[in-house]
């Protein structure tokens, strides 16, 4: 699932004392928080399939050396075409979406959406695997829904930008990617289970890469893409999918799946902070407001935080 790419927690392992994954966990933050800047700086150049394309194609090469080094290709050759139809939904599709919107709204708008994830994960997980939300996480999903609805109305104008876009669908494009993560998520649950992650993530940029290919060629660019824009699509092929994997593992391994999950919460304080920073992005209270109340509401259902018990 980013950031934008983030996927499914394995099954919970014994877990470190704090000081052993923390710096680890703020790193992935910011590490999946510059990919919305990366984003941006490489779709105006590239496009928005071929800046999807070229990242999963850089991912997957990083990656899939690494299941034959951890001796998992019998695994993979047993789970890949499984994997590969997930990557639709879980690269291809979010990162093309992602990547459209950035034309239009900001890179901290864009990470702000992007902690909806854990949102659409819990609805999706109890539409369709059954997991019922306790009343505290019923809470959560009706405040974190209701603070992107807050910030949709006040970003979502129908009037075209200078990219000739309307925010409105940018803003639904996000959405969407999220909707993609929630339901890969789920889905990964129900037909992954017991694949090792490595496994999935690699054979998941294999299919977005499959995916993506035909269209990506059909529209790449007349005009080659500046240095700027391919060390920015590097970027998010290396550090921010194929490094991001490997640390959101060494998360898992270390500090335990739930705690590696919340790292969705961190990822839009980097995202504001790098568009503020290096693109001069507007950051309004407004927004500020919202992405605390998505957050809040994010924590509530997932069950990182708890309504106070009441007493008898």
């Amino acid at each position: 699932m980013t950031g934008a790419d983030k996927p499914l927690a394995a099954p919970a392992l014994a877990v470190a004392p704090p000081r052993a994954w923390v710096a680890e966990f703020v790193l992935l933050g910011a590490i999946w928080g510059a990919s919305f800047l990366f984003m941006k700086t490489a779709v105006h150049d590239f496009g928005v399939l071929p800046t999807a394309a070229v990242r999963v194609f850089i991912a997957a090469a990083c990656l899939l050396p690494l299941v034959r080094l951890r001796g998992l290709g019998p695994s993979f050759r047993r789970h890949w075409k499984m994997a590969c139809l997930l990557g639709i939904l879980n690269s291809a599709i979010p990162f093309v979406c992602f990547s459209f919107a950035l034309l239009s709204i900001t890179t901290g708008l864009s990470g702000i959406l992007n902690a909806t994830v854990p949102l659409f994960g819990a609805v999706v997980a109890w539409l369709w695997l059954g997991d019922r939300p306790s009343v505290s996480r019923m809470v959560g999903l009706s405040i974190g829904f209701g603070g992107v609805a807050l910030l949709a109305w006040d970003q979502a104008r129908f009037k075209p930008g200078a990219s000739g876009i309307a925010p409105v669908w940018a803003i639904l494009a996000c959405l969407v990617a999220t909707l993609c993560y929630a339901v890969a998520a789920s889905a990964t649950k129900r037909y992954m289970a017991g694949v090792p992650a490595m496994v999935t993530a690699a054979g998941s940029q294999l299919g977005a890469a499959l995916a993506l290919v035909v269209p990506a060629l059909w529209l790449w660019p007349a005009r080659m893409p500046g240095a700027d824009a391919w060390a920015a699509v590097v970027a998010l092929g290396v550090a921010c999918t194929g490094i991001a994997y490997i640390l959101y593992f060494r998360l898992i391994e270390h500090a335990g799946p739930s705690r590696a999950l919340a790292v969705t919460f961190v990822v839009p304080v980097f995202a504001v902070f790098y568009g503020a920073l290096l693109l001069g992005e507007a950051v309004t209270p407004w927004m500020l407001l919202c992405g605390a109340i998505i957050v809040c509401g994010t924590a509530l259902s997932t069950g990182w935080l708890k309504l106070p018990a009441r007493g008898k």
